[in-house]
C-alpha cells in the first residue's frame, strides 16, 4: 500500500516546470517532447464560446492559447503534427528533436466543430489493455490528450466498487470472486455477458487496478479529459437472488457463457442497491463524476416482466440521486438502446454512441435516435485481428454529413470506438481530427499532411503509396477486413478465422501489391524511423495474407480435382507463405507473441497472478475461454499474426490437416485432427513454457 501511495503522487505532481496556466500539457510536453519544453507557453484563450485553441510563435517559443487544458493539448499536438512533422501512435512515435523552431508566419485559430471527441470500447479494455501498467495507462493518455480526446472510457477499477456493493449486500468473499472475471474478461462482464470467466480475480490485483483507475482520473483532469465510469443497470450477479428479495430476471446465455442476472430497474430494490453502488463508487473515485455508461440486454438477454420505459428513468434516475447532472451514455448497437428504454429519459442527459459508424446510419433511421444527443463513431476492427482496415473518405463524408445534415443538432461529437487499438492509426487520426476542421475533408489531401507528421517528412513513393492504399485497404469498397487464412482453423475449402469474418478481399490485390513496392522503396531513406518500419511489417504481413488466401483456394481446387501434385504444390507455397510470414513478425517485438506474454506475466504481484494473467491472455486470443464443443462461435475471434504464434499455433494446425489429407489421400485410416483438444492443450504447453523463462 505504501509503494502504491508513493506512485500516485508520483503520478499526479508535476515535474518541476514552473506553474503555468495549463500545468498537466507543460507536463506532457515535458514527457513526450522535452526538447520543446523550454520553448512553449501556454495561456488562457479569451472569449473563447466552445473548445477553441490558437497558435502563434513569438521571440522562438510558440505560444498556445486555448479554451481549457484539453484543446491546449489538442493545440500542441497539431502544432506537433503540422508545424513540426511529429507524431505519437499505437504503432510507433516520431517525436525527434526539432532542431529549429518552426515559426508561424500568421496566428493559427482553430475551433472544435463538436462538443465531445470520445474514446475506446468496453472490449479495447481487454484486447488490448488487459495488462497495462501505470506507464502504459500514462503514454495512453497522453495520445489521447493531444488527439484532443475530451472524453474517455475508464472501466480499470470497477472491481473494487462491485466488491465493496456486494459485501454490504451480504454476499460472501467466495460469491463475489465467483463473479468478477480474470483481468482478460472484464470488458464482457461490465457488458452483463458473463460473470466469473478468467477469475479469480486476488484481492491484491483488485486493490491495485482500483489504484490505477485514481491515478487515471486524477491525470485525465489535469488533461481536460473526463472519465465515462461504469454505472449501475441492474446486472447483479446470479447468487444474489438467494440474498435478495425483489424482481431478479435470469438473463440466459451469451454465446457459450451465463449471463448475471438483471435487477428489475422498476423494482423498489433497485434504488437502494444503485444507492449503494454509487455511493461506493464516490467513496473510491471522487464525487467530481458526470459521465456514466451502462447498456441493459446488451447482445440480446431477456427482457419479458421488464417495462423498458419505466426501466430507462429508473436507471437514469439512480444516477442523478448521487451525482446530479450525469449523463447517461449507452451504446448504439444493434438494436440497442432500444426506443422504449429512452423514450421517457430527460434526453439532454443521454448520450448515444452510434457504434459502427462505417457501416451503419442508425442516427440518421432513428432521426436522430428520436431526438437524443448522439456521437458518430467508428469500430474499425473486431477482436484487434491483424489487418489493415479504415474506410477513410467514410469516415470523413460520414462525420461531416451527420454534423450538417438535418439531425446535426443532435450530433454532439465523433468517437473511436476500437475493439483494439494496436493497428490503424491512420484511421484514429482522421476521425478525430475531423473534429477540428470545419468543412468536409477529403481523405486524399489529409494523407498529405498524415505522411509528413507520420515519418517526419514528405516524400514521393510513400505519397504514392498512401495514393494506392487509399484505393485498396483504406478505400470506401473494402466492405470489412480480410482475414489472414493462414489463422484459420484448416478446412477445404478454407474458411474464414472468425464466426462472423470473411476471407473476401474488398480491393485489388494487384494495386495493393504496388502500394506495398512502393512504400518499401523508401527503405533505406527511412531506416531510422519506428513508424516507417513498423509500418512496412504490417504491409508486408497483409501481402503475404493476400496471397495465402488465393493459394488456398488452388488447394481446395486441387483437392476437389483429385490433382495430387498441384495439391502438394499448394499445400508447400502455403506453408512457405506462413514461414515466411513468422519470420517478418519476428523482426520487431511488437509483433511477437513474447512481447503480449511478458506484458501479462509483469501484470501479476504473485506467482499465482502472474500465472492466471497468462492464461487469461492465451485464451484471449485462441479459443476465447469457451470448453464447449458444440458451442465455438468465439473461436480465434481475437486471432493473431504474431512472430511466434504464427508458426508454433496456427501453421502447426495446418501441417496437421495436409498431413490428415494426405493420409487419406494414400488409402490410410486416419482421424481428423481433434482441433478443440490440441488449441487448449497448446495454451497449457505456452504458458507452462512462458513462466518457466519469465524473470
Amino acid at each position: 500500500m505504501q509503494k502504491s501511495l508513493v506512485a500516485l503522487i508520483l503520478a499526479v505532481l508535476p515535474l518541476g516546470l514552473p506553474a503555468g496556466e495549463f500545468p498537466g500539457v507543460e507536463d506532457l510536453a515535458a514527457r513526450r517532447v522535452p526538447w520543446l519544453r523550454d520553448r512553449v507557453r501556454f495561456e488562457r484563450l479569451a472569449g473563447a464560446t466552445g473548445d477553441a485553441f490558437e497558435l502563434r510563435t513569438e521571440g522562438g517559443v510558440v505560444v498556445v492559447r486555448a479554451s481549457d487544458a484539453n484543446a491546449a493539448a489538442a493545440g500542441l499536438g497539431w502544432y506537433l503534427k503540422y508545424s513540426c512533422h511529429r507524431s505519437m501512435s499505437h504503432m510507433g512515435d516520431n517525436l525527434a528533436p526539432v532542431a529549429a523552431l518552426p515559426s508561424l508566419d500568421q496566428p493559427l485559430r482553430i475551433d472544435a466543430n463538436v462538443r465531445y471527441r470520445y474514446a475506446l470500447n468496453y472490449c479495447t479494455f481487454n484486447y488490448t489493455m488487459s495488462f497495462y501498467s501505470w506507464a502504459d495507462w500514462e503514454r495512453e493518455l497522453d495520445w489521447m490528450a493531444l488527439s484532443g480526446v475530451n472524453l474517455m472510457l475508464v472501466a480499470n477499477g470497477e472491481e473494487a466498487v462491485w466488491q465493496n456493493t456486494l459485501r454490504r449486500l451480504g454476499c460472501s468473499d467466495l460469491e463475489i470472486a465467483a463473479f468478477i472475471p480474470g483481468p482478460g474478461y472484464t470488458a464482457w462482464w461490465l457488458m452483463g455477458n458473463l460473470e466469473g470467466q478468467g477469475g479469480p480475480m486476488t484481492p491484491g490485483m483488485i486493490g491495485r487496478r482500483g489504484d490505477l483507475q485514481r491515478w487515471m482520473i486524477a491525470r485525465m483532469r489535469s488533461l481536460g479529459i473526463e472519465p465515462v465510469l461504469p454505472g449501475f443497470y441492474g446486472m447483479v450477479p446470479a447468487s444474489l437472488k438467494a440474498r435478495l428479495s425483489a424482481h431478479i430476471v435470469a438473463q440466459g446465455a451469451w454465446a457459450s457463457f451465463r449471463r448475471p442476472d438483471i435487477l428489475d430497474p422498476t423494482d423498489p430494490a433497485f434504488a437502494r442497491v444503485a444507492g449503494i453502488y454509487y455511493g461506493e463508487m464516490r467513496d473510491l473515485y471522487g464525487a467530481d463524476l458526470h459521465y456514466f455508461s451502462g447498456d441493459p440486454f446488451h447482445e440480446g438477454g431477456v427482457m419479458a416482466g421488464v417495462d423498458l420505459g419505466r426501466a430507462g428513468q429508473a436507471i437514469q434516475a439512480a444516477m442523478q440521486a448521487r451525482f446530479p447532472g450525469a449523463v447517461w451514455v449507452l451504446q448504439g448497437w444493434i438494436e440497442n438502446p432500444r426506443k422504449e428504454l429512452i423514450a421517457a429519459t430527460d434526453k439532454p442527459r443521454v448520450l448515444v454512441q452510434e457504434l459502427f459508424g462505417e457501416q451503419t446510419h442508425n442516427w440518421e433511421t432513428r432521426r436522430g435516435y428520436e431526438g437524443t444527443p448522439f456521437l458518430w463513431c467508428c469500430i474499425d476492427n473486431f477482436g484487434e485481428r491483424p489487418g489493415l482496415f479504415g474506410k477513410l473518405q467514410r469516415y470523413a463524408d460520414e462525420t461531416y454529413r451527420a454534423r450538417t445534415g438535418e439531425f446535426g443538432r443532435y450530433m454532439q461529437g465523433v468517437g473511436i470506438m476500437p475493439e483494439g487499438i494496436d493497428n490503424n492509426p491512420v484511421a484514429y487520426d482522421l476521425v478525430l481530427e475531423a473534429a477540428w476542421r470545419p468543412g468536409h475533408v477529403d481523405a486524399a489531401t489529409w494523407l498529405e499532411g498524415y505522411v509528413q507528421y507520420r515519418y517526419g517528412r514528405s516524400d514521393p513513393d510513400l505519397g504514392a503509396a498512401w495514393a494506392l492504399l487509399l484505393q485498396t485497404a483504406y478505400g470506401d469498397k473494402n466492405d470489412g477486413l480480410p482475414e489472414n487464412v493462414l489463422c484459420s482453423r484448416p478446412r477445404l475449402p478454407a474458411g474464414p478465422v472468425s464466426t462472423w469474418g470473411s476471407l473476401k478481399i474488398g480491393y485489388d490485390p494487384a494495386v495493393f501489391a504496388r502500394a506495398v513496392d512502393l512504400f518499401a522503396r523508401a527503405a533505406e531513406r527511412f531506416r531510422d524511423s519506428e513508424t516507417y518500419r513498423l509500418d512496412l511489417v504490417a504491409l508486408r504481413t497483409q501481402l503475404l495474407s493476400n496471397e495465402a488466401n488465393g493459394v488456398s483456394a488452388e488447394l481446395a481446387a486441387a483437392l476437389a480435382e483429385k490433382n495430387r501434385a498441384a495439391f502438394d504444390r499448394a499445400a508447400d507455397r502455403l506453408l512457405r507463405l506462413g514461414r515466411a510470414t513468422d519470420e517478418l513478425l519476428n523482426t520487431d517485438a511488437f509483433y511477437r507473441l513474447g512481447t503480449y506474454q511478458a506484458q501479462a506475466l509483469r501484470y501479476g504481484d504473485t506467482q499465482a497472478e502472474r500465472m492466471g494473467s497468462l492464461r487469461n491472455a492465451m485464451m484471449l486470443v485462441t479459443y476465447w475461454g469457451g470448453n464447449d464443443r458444440n458451442a465455438q462461435e468465439d473461436n480465434d475471434y481475437a486471432y493473431k499474426a504474431w512472430g511466434g504464434m504464427m508458426a508454433s499455433y496456427y501453421l502447426r494446425r495446418w501441417e496437421m490437416y495436409l498431413d490428415y489429407r494426405r493420409r487419406l489421400w494414400d488409402g490410410e485410416k486416419a482421424e481428423a485432427p481433434d482441433f478443440f483438444a490440441w488449441e487448449r492443450r497448446w495454451v497449457d504447453e505456452n504458458c507452462a513454457a512462458a513462466a518457466g523463462r519469465a524473470p
